[in-house]
C-alpha cells in the first residue's frame, strides 16, 4: 500500500507553558548554518559572504517569536539562497521544525500482510528506495522498518524491531526490556539499542554514519539529510553521549527517566500502546572562525531544543475495539471450540448408540407385537408356549406342534407321532 505520509502540526494552547508570539533570544539558523557550510570555501568567496553578513547586520543570536523559529523566519540569506539557487535553498523561510516536517513529494509503500501477516505495517519502500541514499550499507536500510504507527504482526519475544522517521534519517533498533499491561491489553516494552547514535567507537557496523566528519558518541550527523545545514541528532539533554558535550553546557542534566525513548507494543497486533520518542535537536560546528560575526561558536555543539513525540493512550474506542479483538475474542472462540467438540462426539456416540440399540429394541417390540396378536386369537387353553403367529401352511402346522410338545415328549421315533396327534387338536378354525 503507498500513501503520501501526512504530519500535519496544530498548536495547542492549553498544552502549552506560553504563546506562539511569546520573544525568545534564539539562535539564527540560516547564518549559522551558511557559516558552516561555507566556512572551507576559497578566500574570495568567504569574503563576499563576509560583507554581505556585515552589511545586512546579521546576528547569530536574534530577537524572534517561537513560532517563527519554529516554522520559519525572514532572512536576508535564505532569501538570497532560494533566488539564486533554488534548487538546493527550495524555500524562502527557514524554521527548524517545518524543514524537519517537510514530506513534499514523499512516499511511502507498506506491507499490508495479505500475503504475509509477520510483514503488516511494515515497510518495503520509502520514495520508491528499499535504502536510505544519504549512507553506505548497512546503515541506509529502511525496509523492514515501522514508521511508528503499526509494527508487523505476531511478534516474536526476543525479535529486535526497526523504527524509522524521515526526521532521524535513519532505521533504529528496537530492544525488548520487558512487559506490561497497558489498559487490560498486553505488551512488549522497548528501547533503543544501547549506542545506537554511537558513530563507531563502540558500535563498528555505525562507522557508516560517520562520513566527511565524526562527531563525538551520542550525536548522528544528519547534514545529508537537511540541505547540508550542520544538523545533529542527540538524545535530550545529552544523555547516553560523551561526557564533554554534557560539560560544555550549563543546565545540562541528562536523566534516564526523563530523557529515554520507549514503546509499549502489542506482540499480537503490533499496534503500539504506549510510546515516547525523545530527540534532541543540534548544530554541531567545525571551524567557522573564517566567517563574520560567529567566531565564538567555533568547533561547539549548540543544543537548540528537544522533542518528545509521544502517545500515553490510544484513544478509548480504539481501546475497546482491541480488547474485544485480542481479550475477549479469543476466549469466546476457545469456549465456542470446545463446545463445538464436545457436542460433536456427543452426537456421534449417540448416533452410534442409536444404531446398535434401536433396532434390538424394534425386534423385540415387534416380536412381542406379534405373538399378542397371535395370542389373542386362540383359544386360553392353548396360549400356553406359542411365541410366532402361525399360518395356513404345512411347515406352519408342524411348527407349532412341536412347540406345543413338552421336552420331555419329543424324541426321534415318536417325533412323527406326536405332531401328527398334536396337529389334530388345531382346527383351522383356531388358526
Amino acid at each position: 500500500m503507498s500513501a503520501v505520509p501526512v504530519h500535519p502540526l496544530t498548536f495547542v494552547p492549553e498544552l502549552s507553558n506560553g504563546t506562539e508570539d511569546d520573544f525568545l533570544m534564539l539562535p539564527n539558523i540560516a547564518l549559522l548554518s551558511f557559516a558552516q557550510l561555507l566556512s572551507k570555501s576559497s578566500f574570495l568567496t568567504r569574503m563576499g559572504i563576509n560583507m554581505l553578513i556585515k552589511q545586512t547586520n546579521a546576528q547569530p543570536l536574534v530577537n524572534m517569536t517561537a513560532k517563527e523559529f519554529m516554522f520559519g523566519y525572514d532572512s536576508t540569506l535564505v532569501s538570497l539562497g532560494n533566488k539564486f539557487l533554488p534548487s538546493w535553498i527550495k524555500f524562502n523561510k527557514l524554521g527548524l521544525i517545518d524543514r524537519m516536517y517537510d514530506f513534499e513529494g514523499d512516499r511511502s509503500t507498506t506491507f499490508t500482510g495479505t500475503t504475509n501477516i509477520k510483514l503488516s505495517g511494515l515497510l518495503d519502500t520509502y520514495n520508491g528506495l528499499r535504502y536510505l541514499p544519504q549512507w553506505e550499507f548497512p546503515c541506509n536500510n529502511v525496509t523492514g522498518a515501522s514508521d511508528g504507527t503499526k509494527f508487523n504482526s505476531l511478534i516474536g519475544k526476543n525479535q529486535t524491531l526497526l523504527f524509522f522517521r524521515k526526521s532521524l534519517c535513519r532505521s533504529m533498533q528496537l530492544i525488548k526490556v520487558g512487559e506490561e499491561m497497558v489498559n487490560g491489553l498486553p505488551g512488549y516494552r522497548y528501547h533503543f539499542k544501547n549506542n545506537s547514535l554511537d558513530n563507531g567507537e563502540f558500535e563498528e557496523t555505525n562507522k557508516c554514519f560517520c562520513t566527511d566528519r565524526c562527531l563525538p558518541a551520542g550525536l548522528l550527523d544528519v547534514k545529508a539529510c537537511y540541505y547540508g545545514f550542520p544538523i545533529a541528532l542527540s538524545y535530550p539533554h545529552f544523555y547516553q553521549s560523551d561526557e564533554r558535550l554534557v560539560d560544555d553546557v550549563d543546565g545540562i542534566n541528562p536523566s534516564q527517566e526523563a530523557h529515554e525513548t520507549y514503546f509499549v507494543i502489542n506482540d499480537e497486533s503490533g499496534l503500539p500502546l504506549n510510546l515516547s520518542v525523545k530527540m534532541q535537536i543540534n548544530m554541531a560546528f567545525g571551524d567557522i572562525s573564517g566567517i563574520a560575526n560567529v567566531k565564538r561558536f567555533s568547533n561547539k555543539v549548540l543544543p537548540m531544543l528537544w522533542t518528545d513525540i509521544t502517545m500515553a493512550s490510544l484513544p478509548p474506542s480504539m481501546i475497546r475495539r482491541f480488547y474485544l479483538y485480542l481479550q475477549v475474542g479469543p476466549v469466546v472462540q476457545a469456549l465456542a471450540t470446545y463446545l463445538f467438540l464436545i457436542g460433536g462426539i456427543s452426537f456421534i456416540l449417540l448416533s452410534i448408540a442409536c444404531a446398535l440399540v434401536i433396532p434390538r429394541l424394534s425386534l423385540v417390540s415387534s416380536n412381542k407385537n406379534c405373538d399378542s396378536d397371535w395370542k389373542k386369537g386362540l383359544p386360553a387353553s392353548k396360549k400356553h408356549g406359542a411365541t410366532l403367529p402361525l399360518s395356513n401352511t404345512k411347515e406352519m402346522e408342524l411348527y407349532y406342534c412341536s412347540l406345543l410338545v413338552s421336552p420331555g415328549e419329543v424324541t426321534e421315533d415318536n417325533e412323527d407321532e406326536n405332531c401328527g396327534e398334536k396337529a389334530n387338536c388345531l382346527s383351522q378354525e383356531d388358526i
